[in-house]
């Protein structure tokens, strides 16, 4: 890669040379890499009593694999969408939740409902002046550089106080889906030169009624649509504190930064494909699997198709099925699990039964022939990133959109995060890293080889 004439080759080969550390190094001293052993257990680091994952269960002092499960704020996130998927919508009364450590009464839930309502307004011409210009293919480059500039039309921007720090929390939680969307739109208008859409939000409508609305041209959506995006929504909300982007979040709030900067941090750690980007990696490789298997019913082709993805020998050569494990579940993952149900009646609805099927075939195969290839210090089952894909490519939403829709959702848990970590906060987050350079003696210019 050349560019004005620099070696960039060349310099990245230094670099190499000068960076690489031998594996077994960080074994000889004891160092545990991504703050993980090797059976996947995370470095504790802090406390929470935001949520809760379990994956393993404690018996004569073996930790034994266990069915996974998810509590926010002490109450199972299953419990939580079977309590009020037939009555509301669930993203207001979840976020209240998480934010306030108990849930709402119906006054509270319409009070807290009309207050982000208020809150789903932009400065005046930022959509024009911000969000429109320099429009990005990437809408969490866009999303990050919004939040970024909110900060200027803040005057209490640097004030780290709870009243203060909830006031921003919660106006940035009811803009993030107009930022993402018009984000999205200026991209599609400017890039791919199509019709600009900007319709303002409604105050009576939900979150994710919102964000459907937005999104389309003719503003419309059924029931079902806008219910399964709600149900999506408040199973990406929040995933305990070690989670890549929420341990951002507590890490720069240690620091006394302030809130758009720590969102921002937060949200430049969500877009990686290892972390928020992972549904899209799955919804490319289910179209390269439909692409390169003409028979989607047959297990075997299926199976073997899988093995060569596994074997590095098709789709990106990575060797990963994509949606299959989680650093933390062994045997399931609940938000997997709950939302399965939903996907397929949307799949009946939408005509998509042949897609729903090869993808209930993977789930199971997978497993088997991921199994087969390595040992596996515990179980392997789908993630809630195996079918969010699939939810929003049911409905219509732009493949630019997947991550912004997370982050949509997860800044509720940052934002619970950060204000648990100001409350309690006593020092700066510092890991430390073990030197193992060898010190030198300076050579003069002149004399160098």
């Amino acid at each position: 890669m050349k560019r004005t004439g620099i070696d960039y080759e060349g310099y990245a080969a230094l670099c190499r040379e000068a960076d690489q550390i031998e594996a077994p190094l960080f074994d000889e001293h004891g160092v545990l890499r991504g703050l993980r052993d090797k059976n996947g257990n995370g470095v504790v680091a802090g406390l929470t009593n935001i949520s809760k994952i379990e994956s393993f269960k404690v018996e004569n002092g073996q930790k034994i694999p266990c069915e996974g499960k998810l509590w926010y704020r002490g109450y199972d996130c299953i419990e939580l969408v079977e309590g009020f998927r037939r009555k509301h919508f669930g993203f207001e009364e979840i976020a209240y939740l998480l934010l306030f450590g108990e849930l709402p009464t119906e006054e509270q839930f319409a009070q807290f409902s009309e207050v982000l309502a208020a809150h789903r307004t932009l400065p005046t011409n930022f959509t024009r002046d911000v969000i429109m210009k320099a429009p990005s293919s990437d809408i969490m480059n866009s999303l990050t550089r919004s939040v970024l500039t909110l900060a200027s039309y803040d005057k209490e921007c640097s004030d780290t106080s709870v009243e203060n720090v909830l006031r921003q929390c919660i106006g940035l939680i009811s803009v993030f889906p107009m930022l993402s969307v018009y984000g999205y739109h200026a991209y599609n208008h400017y890039t791919n030169d199509e019709s600009m859409y900007i319709h303002r939000p409604q105050r009576k409508l939900s979150t994710a009624e919102n964000l459907l609305m937005m999104l389309r041209p003719d503003k419309k959506y059924t029931e079902l649509e806008a219910r399964v995006l709600d149900i999506a929504l408040v199973l990406h909300m929040e995933h305990g504190g070690g989670n890549n982007s929420t341990f951002t979040t507590r890490v720069t709030t240690s620091s006394g930064s302030d809130t758009y900067s720590v969102i921002a941090a937060a949200l430049s750690s969500l877009k990686g494909p290892k972390h928020g980007g992972a549904n899209i990696k799955v919804v490319e490789m289910m179209r390269d699997i439909e692409k390169n298997v003409s028979d989607w019913t047959d297990e075997d082709a299926v199976r073997s198709y899988l093995q060569k993805i596994l074997n590095k020998e098709v789709f990106d050569k990575k060797g990963l099925i994509y949606g299959m494990g989680h650093a933390v579940y062994s045997l399931s993952d609940p938000r997997a699990q709950v939302f399965k149900g939903f996907v397929e009646q949307l799949a009946t609805a939408k005509g998509r039964e042949k897609d729903f099927a090869l993808y209930s075939m993977i789930e199971r195969l997978a497993p088997e022939v991921i199994a087969g290839k390595a040992r596996i210090y515990k179980g392997v089952s789908a993630n809630v990133d195996f079918y969010s894909g699939f939810v929003y490519s049911m409905l219509e939403i732009p493949l630019e959109l997947y991550t912004p829709i997370f982050a949509i959702a997860r800044i509720v848990g940052w934002s619970a995060h950060r204000i648990e970590e100001l409350i309690n906060m006593d020092k700066i987050i510092r890991p430390a890293y073990k030197s193992i350079m060898q010190e030198r003696e300076y050579v003069d210019i002149s004399e160098r080889v």
